[in-house]
């Protein structure tokens, strides 16, 4: 029989098959090994009752009792059809809109040292995503991509869904997830609230890197704050476009506490930390109050206030120049020079 080169090929490929099975066989062993002994602690710390003394704790418990999980599961991640990933997204159009460039900048922060940005909806699915090229593949295998259910429900206690559960920024940790599938991850996530005060998604940044120090991720945990205020903060600019946005003093001197206040100086809208400050909540706005009201300096309310409020404002655009505004308020020079003289207004024209 004549010699053929792709028989020794085949022959060489045989010859090393077995070799490769028994390292496969190693790793999945070890695998095997390191997700019983997780499950175990994880099922050791629910029988304990740490669920009374531990958010985390508690949170293992949601995932076992109340979604009947089981923290040994190796079956990966379930993601949305591509029909129902453009329907998540189109559901939150609007903050999508808002978030771009706040998710630009935080990637930029970042994605160099082995961490992807996330923007995931209500329903604890990714809609957005920034990520190194060189990382991508870790990251699809590991379901940090967009489409994946990453809701406490599917995926037991993981960053983003356990931060929509809970409403509040947090890190889970590697060991600290609840499938020992997810342990080599770290995500760091924070709530996004919408223009009217609820929940809508979640910002997460998730870290591939096994030598992720406690200092790194709370530099991680400050960039995404930032960038979750900067997000609540555009969105809200965009639902009212025609107000003015003004910056509400609260205790705190919270950045995110913003009002959106009409022509009339009404107050329309309120973030999230506004509705706290103050204590607003949706049916406030169905009889809005005077910004004033909410602001202060109120002390010149009534007729008397309003008019002298009017002159200031019409002097300032013209910089106190009189002819100019009165033509600007349809009266008269000496109208106006009257009405100044009432209530002790100086003019420099």
């Amino acid at each position: 029989m004549p010699f053929v080169p792709h028989r020794l090929e085949e022959a060489q490929a045989a010859a090393k098959a077995p070799q490769k099975s028994r390292r496969a066989f190693r790793e999945e062993a070890m695998s095997a090994t390191v997700a019983v002994g997780h499950a175990d602690k994880v099922n050791a710390a629910i029988r304990t009752g740490e669920a009374a003394r531990s958010a985390l704790v508690a949170s293992w418990r949601r995932s076992a009792a109340l979604h009947r999980l089981d923290p040994a599961e190796r079956q990966p991640p379930r993601r949305l059809t591509e029909g129902e990933l453009k329907l998540a997204r189109q559901r939150i159009e609007p903050l999508v809109r808002a978030a771009q460039a706040s998710l630009d900048r935080l990637y930029l922060a970042v994605g160099g040292v082995g961490c992807c940005v996330l923007l995931a909806d209500r329903d604890g699915v990714p809609v957005e995503r920034r990520g190194a090229a060189g990382d991508d593949r870790t990251f699809d295998e590991w379901g940090l991509w967009t489409g994946t259910v990453w809701s406490e429900e599917s995926e037991g206690t993981n960053g983003i869904g356990t931060c929509l559960v809970e409403g509040r920024m947090l890190t889970i940790h590697r060991d600290q997830h609840f499938f020992s599938r997810n342990t080599a991850m770290s995500c760091t996530t924070a709530p996004i609230h919408d223009h009217e005060g609820n929940l809508a998604a979640a910002l997460d940044v998730s870290s591939c890197r096994a030598d992720l120090t406690e200092g790194f991720v709370h530099l991680i945990s400050m960039a995404v704050g930032d960038a979750v205020r900067r997000i609540e903060a555009e969105n809200f600019r965009l639902a009212f476009p025609d107000a003015r946005v003004v910056l509400a003093p609260t205790p705190d001197n919270s950045p995110a506490a913003l009002l959106a206040v009409d022509g009339d100086d009404l107050v329309i809208g309120a973030t999230r930390s506004a509705r706290l400050a103050f204590g607003l909540t949706g049916e406030s706005f169905s009889h809005p109050l005077p910004a004033a009201d909410l602001l202060g300096g109120a002390k010149g309310e009534g007729f008397d206030g309003a008019e002298r409020a009017v002159l200031q404002r019409a002097l300032a655009r013209v910089q106190g120049n009189v002819s100019a505004a009165a033509a600007a308020l349809g009266i008269s020079r000496a109208t106006l020079h009257r009405k100044l003289a009432r209530f002790g207004i100086r003019r420099t024209h």
